[in-house]
């Protein structure tokens, strides 16, 4: 039996609400906490790429154990009380260095940032026993879809070690559409033209995905300058190789369709 561990794309939805049980996450819920746990296994540590935390270059959590970054504003009181008590890997985050370091990158540790709500939310659902040491990665200000995808093959070996890969982020990002209610359209051509890319193999899959932007309504999924939902996808894209992809989940978000996807 293999012991190589999956690199998988989830939705994590807006700020806690997935904590919070609200009516438009219930499809995110219910995927998290039921296929996604399944099809994540038991690896031996997770990679996980974070949309909330761009930086420069790709920066790691390395402490044994990092505090919870409350990184949003003006929900309940019981939104600033969740715990995540998993265990950080400075072991890991060295590895995660070193595999991004030989692939040209400036890859930097950091004992000292907080998980922010990109990976402590999505983590409570998928794996509420805490009991799978976390590495936080973030994305890059750049938004270079090259860039993220390179990060990706950099760290697909780690998978042979039974460490996963985990994007953290979302298909659809337009905040205003969402919140505002403005310009509401339908954002299936944009996810039906992700799902083709992702389930092509390897070359193919990484080319298409380097010209996301020209997909049939990419930017009013992604908007400029507010892609970093979209960055985690192209590093678990990059790390599953030369395998094809498989969409898992299309769900509904608001009136909008959010995708997961995953490389075994």
């Amino acid at each position: 039996m293999s012991n190589r561990a999956v690199s998988m794309f989830i939705p994590h939805g807006g700020g806690p609400m997935p904590l919070l049980n609200a009516p438009s996450h219930q499809g995110i819920i219910e995927f998290l906490t039921g296929k996604a746990r399944t099809l994540l296994g038991s690896p031996k540590a997770i990679v996980l790429v974070t949309a909330h935390w761009e930086e420069h270059v790709p920066t790691i959590s390395s402490a044994e154990k990092h505090s919870l970054l409350f990184d949003y504003y003006g929900f309940p009181d019981e939104a600033y009380q969740v715990e995540y008590p998993a265990k950080g890997s400075p072991s890991v985050a060295e590895q995660v260095k070193l595999a991004l370091s030989k692939q040209g990158f400036d890859a930097k540790l950091n004992d000292k940032r907080g998980w922010d709500h990109g990976v402590f939310v999505p983590l409570v659902l998928l794996v509420p026993d805490a009991n799978i040491p976390i590495v936080q990665l973030s994305v890059l200000k750049s938004q270079s879809a090259e860039e993220h995808i390179k990060m990706g093959r950099a760290l697909s070996s780690l998978r042979d070690e039974n460490i996963a890969i985990l994007g953290s982020g979302m298909s659809f990002h337009n905040m205003r559409a969402i919140f505002d209610q403005i310009t509401v359209e339908d954002n299936t051509p944009f996810e039906d033209a992700i799902q083709d890319a992702c389930e092509s193999i390897g070359l193919e899959r990484d080319e298409k995905l380097r010209n996301w932007e020209k997909f049939n309504g990419a930017r009013y999924a992604q908007p400029v300058g507010y892609a970093e939902h979209f960055m985690p996808l192209l590093v678990a894209a990059g790390a599953g190789g030369d395998s094809k992809g498989k969409s898992v989940a299309r769900l509904l978000f608001k009136e909008f369709a959010v995708s997961a996807y995953v490389w075994s």
